[in-house]
């Protein structure tokens, strides 16, 4: 699996600028807050699903702040229950540890198997943050340069009005 290491290469191959905010290990958002001061960027959410047959797999990024109602998202996807995917999951497709969800990882999704679903709302913000494939830093990026990212992984993405 590929980690900070091969994330920062990545980002250096694409010419994508980031600033680097070292912080304790922070596994929710809750906890995260509390090092975001002075970090001007839009910080995000980031959940990893599987549909109710396990076949398909979804990252959804919400600014911080949002919550998400499952059950709507139910109904736009149209793929019946989703639930949380589970460690063995989210280790198999991201490459990453609970607590660390970032679609960062999507450098390890080899066959492109997990679509993101991105908030139409972060289309607005200059800079955007996500951890770098592990929860002791966060990572700021233009969204341009984010945008840049999803296209050189090459997984599906799409923006929705997730409230």
């Amino acid at each position: 699996m590929r980690g900070q290491k091969e994330l920062y290469e990545l980002l250096e191959k694409l010419k994508i600028r980031f600033e680097y905010h070292p912080h304790p290990p922070v596994p929710t958002v809750e906890e995260a807050m509390r090092y975001w001061k002075g970090m001007e960027a839009t910080k995000c959410k980031n959940l990893f699903f599987r549909n109710h047959k396990g076949n398909k797999h979804y990252l959804v990024i919400i600014e911080h702040r949002q919550n998400l109602v499952i059950k709507d998202l139910e109904k736009r996807l149209r793929q019946g229950k989703i639930s949380f995917a589970s460690e063995k999951r989210l280790q198999k497709y991201l490459g990453l540890t609970p607590g660390s969800v970032t679609p960062f990882g999507l450098i390890n999704d080899s066959g492109n198997h997990v679509h993101v679903f991105l908030d139409e709302n972060l289309r607005k913000n200059e800079r955007i943050s996500f951890h770098p494939n592990i929860n002791t830093a966060s990572l700021v990026i233009s969204f341009n340069d984010f945008e840049k990212y999803l296209d050189y992984v090459g997984n599906t993405y799409e923006y929705l009005q997730l409230y």
